[in-house]
């Protein structure tokens, strides 16, 4: 018979199996299927970053969308929460999301420190979408240097 395949042949020309292409169709098809889907570990909201030295720290959160007035700050002893609650966007009905991967809702996030942080000297600044926490070390919880004498 024309144009089957036996055992050893190739087949004919034209019809090849290029698993590379194969594998590329798969991708689309998969994309197209679960595209609006998400299969990776969510990060974790807000993202910040934190610097420490022998005097303090400073603590710098991203919180895109959420106004000042929403956070709500707590410090205990060494560990600092920030709360709030990103609306969602809200869009018509006859809109169609083709992609949302901005999450939205109620968040926390607490950050444990390498030393107790003096909450009544700790302040607050937002500006542009991030808020910036200086977060002072009590006195008595800062490292001292002691000379060390000859006998």
């Amino acid at each position: 018979m024309r144009g089957e395949m036996t055992f050893g042949q190739l087949p004919p020309a034209g019809r090849r199996f290029d698993p590379v292409r194969q594998m590329q169709r798969a991708r689309v098809d998969l994309n197209r299927l679960f595209g609006g889907l998400r299969f990776y570990p969510a990060t974790e909201f807000p993202l910040l970053s934190l610097w420490t030295g022998p005097n303090g720290a400073i603590l710098a959160a991203e919180v895109p969308g959420v106004a000042p007035e929403n956070l709500d700050i707590t410090i205990r002893r060494d560990a600092v929460t920030v709360r709030g609650n990103r609306p969602s966007e809200t869009v018509d009905d006859a809109t169609a999301v083709q992609r949302q991967e901005r999450t939205h809702g109620p968040f926390a996030r607490t950050i444990v420190l390498p030393f107790r942080v003096d909450a009544d000297k700790a302040s607050a600044k937002f500006e542009r979408g991030v808020v910036t926490l200086t977060l002072p070390r009590p006195e008595d919880d800062k490292p001292h240097q002691i000379k060390v004498m000859r006998s």
